[in-house]
């Protein structure tokens, strides 16, 4: 076994399955995924710890992998089934979509950064995975091109509630993400039903906020 392959299993044993995350699915979708493969090359040794994984381009917003353990997590609440047609927001060098896309029917991914887009493009091109797309899109944004979703993920937090992506949900549809108006930010499941959302918390989780849902600064006389 390689040393990235040891590192992936260890990441899931040690990190993943003690977060209570039992379906099968997704600890097979991570153990298959090459997480370095969305890394810079200088920062491939970091790919597999418990952190959120800076993979910004110079002079970019930061922009990162979220923990493995809190991927794991929402991905199991959201409870994507083989028919889902989900959208990965801010998905950075795309590997909470390459993992997504080991299970689910559809994938679109969007981000902000063009550079960190075409990464996405190549890392999940290599891997084969012709059933992820990738658009260059703000986060609050998402893509109203392909909706409705049956899931939206958000591979970071929100400060703000972000009514665009809620709109594309389809009924009964479900969206995760890290939620930070509020300390401490919380981990948060919205489901849309009956044309109205509600929410609920999952657990506490910290992760950079996505750049266009920060919270504005409130104006000053």
């Amino acid at each position: 076994m390689s040393g990235f392959s040891t590192a992936r299993q260890n990441m899931v044993d040690c990190q993943v399955r003690p977060s209570d995350v039992t379906d099968t699915r997704i600890i097979e979708a991570m153990l298959k995924v090459p997480r370095e493969l969305f890394v810079p090359l200088d920062r491939r040794a970091l790919a597999y710890l418990d952190l959120d994984l800076d993979v910004s381009e110079e002079a970019s917003t930061k922009r990162c992998l979220i923990k493995p353990a809190v991927t794991a997590r929402m991905l199991q609440a959201a409870a994507i089934q083989e028919t889902d047609k989900v959208l990965v927001v801010g998905c950075a060098t795309g590997y909470i979509a390459a993992v997504v896309g080991q299970f689910a029917s559809e994938v679109t991914a969007t981000e902000s950064e063009s550079a960190l887009a075409a990464k996405a493009r190549a890392a999940l091109a290599e891997l084969g995975m012709g059933k992820v797309t990738v658009q260059v899109a703000a986060p609050a944004d998402g893509d109203r091109t392909h909706a409705p979703y049956d899931v939206i993920v958000l591979n970071g937090a929100t400060e703000i509630i972000p009514e665009g992506l809620y709109q594309q949900l389809r009924e009964g549809g479900r969206l995760v993400g890290i939620f930070a108006a509020a300390q401490p930010p919380r981990a948060t499941i919205v489901t849309h039903s009956h044309e109205d959302f509600g929410s609920r918390p999952l657990f506490d989780a910290f992760a950079p906020v996505l750049p266009g849902l920060d919270r504005r600064p409130a104006f000053v006389f």
